[in-house]
């Protein structure tokens, strides 16, 4: 056998499978089955070059493009913590900032009920008496209010809020899919609890108090609410109008996005339980409380219109379908 006349045969599918390769986190299904046509040609190739035995430099560079094929096909991939850096770094800070304006006007709107609301209880004398009886009242502005951030340890307490934000952004996220009308709800719901207490606090004189103690954690805990309200209404008006995708596709492309965002927001409520737990009601100093809260709300916009601005603008869409981990094998 002329080795050299079988090389130049089959070099341009030895260069394909190289670049197919390189490429292996890119790939679109054709791409993908080609790939695996070409990595059991080319094994096949490296067989006949082996068994020449006139080309050790040859077989060593065929042997090495096989092997780094079959991790391919056989879906090696990358260690974990390279994955776990990709997230944070591309793929949920991207999804935040694709969708941007729906968690914009989301957090706009619950904001400005919440200020109507807020408003309204402290300079309606009959709104505000409806809220419960004087005694009522007043023991929640002197003393329940406050207290609610120091009743328990800052670790165990830090552990409840996180779990209960947790749970509802995954409501507003979740329930986004039975089209947007029960995630709204959930944000009405919180922007009354917020309105109220603020009506109640500035009706008697507390609003320092009131600010003091809900911007510090408030500010990174209500925009990781928004962002999951966001998520969830896109992913219902999706069902609603899904553009020029088939409704199904479109589906399923904004629910893995939403599933990106749900594991984001973990981390993120995770470091808003923290300052409730062990800012809010322990650090007396109230201009260094709110700019604890204020650098963190600071540090998450410019992590998500940095980052997340970069990779949206080079691809990146959240659609964890997109970049497959792993090439099936036919057979």
């Amino acid at each position: 056998m002329d080795l050299d006349v079988f090389a130049a045969a089959h070099r341009p599918d030895w260069d394909r499978l190289e670049r197919l390769v390189r490429r292996r986190r890119r790939l679109t299904g054709p791409e993908i089955d080609e790939l695996v046509e070409l990595y059991q040609r080319v094994s096949t190739h490296l067989s006949v070059v082996r068994s020449s035995g006139q080309d050790p430099t040859l077989t060593g560079w065929l042997s090495g493009l096989v092997a780094r094929a079959r991790s391919a096909v056989t879906g090696a991939h990358t260690p974990a913590w390279q994955d776990v850096t990709r997230f944070f770094t591309r793929t949920f800070p991207a999804v935040v900032y694709r969708l941007r304006w729906w968690w914009i006007v989301a957090s706009l709107g619950t904001v400005a009920f919440s200020a109507a609301l807020t408003v309204w209880i402290a300079t309606d004398p009959a709104a505000y008496d409806a809220l419960g009886t004087p005694e009522e009242i007043r023991a929640y502005v002197e003393h329940d209010f406050a207290n609610y951030y120091v009743e328990y340890p800052g670790a165990s307490f830090a552990a409840r809020v996180w779990t209960n934000n947790a749970w509802a952004a995954a409501q507003a996220l979740i329930f986004g899919v039975f089209l947007c009308v029960p995630t709204v709800y959930v944000l009405a719901l919180n922007g009354a609890n917020l309105g109220v207490a603020g009506g109640m606090m500035f009706a008697n004189g507390k609003g320092d108090v009131f600010l003091g103690l809900i911007i510090p954690h408030g500010l990174l805990e209500l925009t990781a609410v928004f962002v999951a309200a966001g998520v969830g209404i896109k992913l219902g008006w999706t069902i609603i109008d899904p553009g020029p995708r088939p409704r199904l596709r479109a589906l399923g492309e904004e629910a893995r996005a939403a599933v990106a965002v749900a594991l984001g927001l973990v981390v993120v409520l995770f470091v808003s339980g923290l300052i409730e737990g062990f800012v809010t009601g322990w650090v007396h100093t109230t201009w260094l409380r709110i700019g604890i809260g204020v650098v963190a709300e600071a540090l998450f916009l410019t992590y998500v219109f940095t980052l997340g601005r970069r990779a949206a603008r080079e691809g990146e869409t959240g659609d964890i379908a997109e970049r497959p981990e792993s090439v099936p094998m036919v057979g």
